[in-house]
């Protein structure tokens, strides 16, 4: 009987501790003063507007039904960046689609980004990311040197993470390639707010779309010259890339493990 009592009170313990951890916004509301800008190249067929692209109009805080939000353009290749690197840490974003598509509803939330801007796409610092693009929501695509070891099954075409899966490696020239894509699909139609959990501890990462794990990748690291060396720290960036898009809520906070379950 004990043993039957222990073991709920435990898995309890487990949530309670990660429903309290303190997450601090690092968008404030009402400016951008404590992130890095980068424009980067122009989106196929729209050359012109990379001319007329500054970081006040490709980033920019509106109101949105009542609520200050930060609003990216899409209009352009470019980056919004924390100043400050993270590890080990729970990071919660709230984002929705607006109506302005240019290519289309594409962007992204890179983590354990570090070097120069321009590294990856000739926009974008190194980094691990977690895809935001239309129909996409939760992919892993290794930005740049960046390499992750990920569980899949399905076809060499569309390699979907699988926790039962085959495990593969991906980054450049490896037997995964660049992208595995989610397990399952929890998008929200367009217009509605999505909510995005990740959790980064050590060299794992947990991507999760609207409470729903959707991908895990494993022993997060880069690839410089040919050599795997960890990688469980770095800035955060969110992409411009072809979509309108609208975040009111972008916070983080320091993390002791990885959740249990979801």
């Amino acid at each position: 009987m004990k043993k039957h009592l222990i073991l709920p009170l435990f898995v309890l313990a487990t949530f309670a501790s990660f429903s309290q951890v303190k997450l601090k916004p690092i968008f404030n509301g009402s400016n951008l003063k404590n992130w890095d800008f980068y424009i980067g190249t122009a989106l196929k067929n729209h050359e012109d507007l990379k001319a007329k692209a500054t970081p006040e109009n490709v980033f920019s805080v509106v109101e949105e039904q009542g609520e200050q939000v930060l609003r990216i353009a899409g209009n352009i290749n470019a980056s919004i960046a924390t100043k400050k690197a993270y590890e080990n840490y729970h990071f919660r974003m709230e984002y929705k689609w607006g109506d302005e598509v240019f290519t289309s509803r594409n962007s992204g939330l890179l983590y354990h980004s570090y070097g120069p801007f321009g590294a990856g796409i000739g926009t974008w610092m190194s980094s691990i990311e977690f895809q935001l693009m239309h129909g996409n929501l939760g992919d892993a695509y290794m930005m740049a040197d960046t390499y992750a070891e990920i569980q899949v099954s399905g076809d060499d075409a569309n390699k979907n993470y699988s926790p039962n899966g085959e495990k593969m490696n991906f980054g450049n020239d490896q037997n995964g390639g660049k992208i595995a894509h989610k397990q399952k699909d929890m998008e929200k139609p367009v217009g509605e707010w999505n909510v995005l959990d990740l959790y980064c501890f050590g060299q794992k990462a947990y991507h999760v779309v609207n409470g729903e794990l959707v991908m895990v990748c494993n022993n997060t690291s880069k690839i410089i010259d040919g050599k795997i060396s960890p990688l469980s720290k770095g800035k955060i960036q969110i992409q411009s890339e072809g979509g309108e898009l609208f975040i009111r809520k972008a916070e983080i906070g320091k993390i002791k493990s990885l959740p249990d379950s979801f």
